[in-house]
């Protein structure tokens, strides 16, 4: 996400430390870009000026043109502005004192509001029971879609019965259903359209005096840029809105409707959708956000995707192996517990510098070649993932054929299993981190 956005900054910002001093022409030339990186990335002209206009009032200052290193101050104040236009703090989800909490998801539709509803969910299935409630009586098949993905997601469901056309006698069910059965959060997924019209509205507003909401929460596809901030500016007039949750941030999204939303409407991010899955939403922090569009990487997010995979057992399984032979059926359960962590390409963009080191390089990090040393691995045979030794020239032709990859491709996996298996054992022995092999996943390696 926010690749283009985050090269431009790069790149504006290595001119400036290359400067020993600045001077107003520099900060003034230097905006100029930030500017028009602002613009392409779709972000609502208003916010941009107001932005800039921050920005320049301290980068002029007299601490930072005589500054030692002025364009790292500046690409600090650049950072600082950033996060205080998107919110700086996170902004948690309210819980009503006296259960059930009620949130109202509304949004336009294809925004992904009913996968979103599901998403937060299952995220608040941990420390709560949901109810997701299918409220658009409009959409063919609307209500069967959250039902499978409510199944899916293992997250409880309701919905109206056949030939129901008034959606509040269906909140009314939902709420004396969550009564019974002791679900202390409901999810209203309601019904959108293809722009905020007047009957929208009004049904939205019926629905919200019938269940009084405890956060009503507008769900916004990142992708529509300033048209988000419109629709949110909509919404918030006539429902009040609380937050505010983005959906396929990990599209090719400019980063315009991240950038303009909260300074536009004052309405909090809540949460990002990260990916397709309905485990893949994220609390969206505004600083972390505004590193990751800077190239600073993000530290704090991939520690917590390290933990996770920790409190799943990923890493007793790998301090297992470290007490015996390291195989090819080990390497497969790294590679396991790796996908784990999320697209291989956005758990690297965690790491600061990395779209540097990718540069450096010359090569894209491959998620796809993650599968394919999978598939190679997977079709070999029980012996010979324990002894690669006996995997001569016929062997290596069928395991390409089975893998539908190519001998030279299990020739590289096989030497890079050798010094994988090499570093794996003085790893045991020195208890250091170990550096994946070079060209292992289509880079130069990095340290895990």
């Amino acid at each position: 996400m926010f690749d283009a956005l985050r090269e431009r900054f790069e790149s504006i910002f290595d001119r400036l430390k290359g400067r020993g001093k600045l001077t107003e022409a520099d900060v003034d030339v230097a905006l100029r870009d930030v500017r028009r990186s602002l613009l392409e990335a779709d972000v609502d002209y208003k916010v941009v000026k107001a932005l800039l206009e921050s920005i320049r009032g301290r980068a002029v200052g007299k601490d930072v043109l005589e500054s030692i290193t002025p364009g790292q101050q500046v690409a600090t104040i650049v950072y600082e502005e950033l996060a205080d236009l998107m919110g700086t703090e996170p902004s948690p989800l309210a819980i009503s004192p006296k259960p059930p909490s009620i949130y109202l998801m509304v949004g336009l539709q294809g925004g992904g509001k009913t996968t979103s509803t599901v998403k937060l969910a299952r995220r608040l299935a941990g420390s709560h029971r949901p109810l997701v409630v299918a409220c658009d009586l409009r959409r063919p098949a609307a209500v069967e879609q959250l039902k499978i993905l409510a199944a899916q997601s293992r997250v409880p469901f309701y919905g109206p019965e056949h030939g129901e056309k008034d959606v509040l006698r269906v909140v009314e069910g939902a709420l004396e259903y969550a009564s019974g059965h002791l679900n202390d959060v409901i999810l209203l997924d309601t019904a959108g359209r293809l722009h905020a019209d007047e009957e929208l509205m009004e049904e939205l507003a019926a629905m919200k005096r019938a269940a009084p909401p405890t956060e009503v929460l507008l769900v916004v596809d990142a992708m529509t840029g300033q048209e988000a901030v419109k629709v949110a500016s909509a919404f918030h007039e006539r429902l009040r809105l609380t937050g505010v949750l983005l959906s396929k941030l990990d599209g090719d999204a400019r980063g315009g409707a991240a950038l303009a939303i909260r300074k536009a409407t004052g309405v909090p991010i809540k949460f990002a959708g990260v990916g397709e899955g309905t485990d893949a939403l994220e609390v969206f922090d505004a600083r972390r956000m505004a590193q990751r569009i800077l190239g600073m990487g993000d530290v704090v997010g991939l520690a917590e995707k390290i933990r996770e995979m920790a409190e799943s057992g990923g890493a007793e399984k790998m301090a297992g192996t470290l007490k015996k032979k390291f195989t090819l059926e080990d390497l497969l359960v790294q590679f396991e517990q790796i996908e784990r962590m999320g697209p291989l390409e956005k758990v690297l963009e965690m790491i600061p510098g990395f779209s540097r080191m990718k540069v450096a390089a010359g090569d894209e990090a491959d998620s796809g070649r993650l599968g394919r040393m999978k598939a190679i691995i997977q079709s070999m045979t029980p012996s010979e993932r324990r002894d690669p030794s006996i995997i001569k020239g016929s062997r290596r032709r069928r395991i390409a054929a089975g893998s539908g990859t190519s001998v030279q491709m299990v020739n590289q996996l096989l030497a890079q299993y050798e010094q994988m298996r090499k570093l794996w054992k003085q790893f045991g022995k020195q208890d250091k981190g170990f550096k994946l092999p070079k060209g292992l996943f289509g880079g130069g390696g990095f340290r895990i």
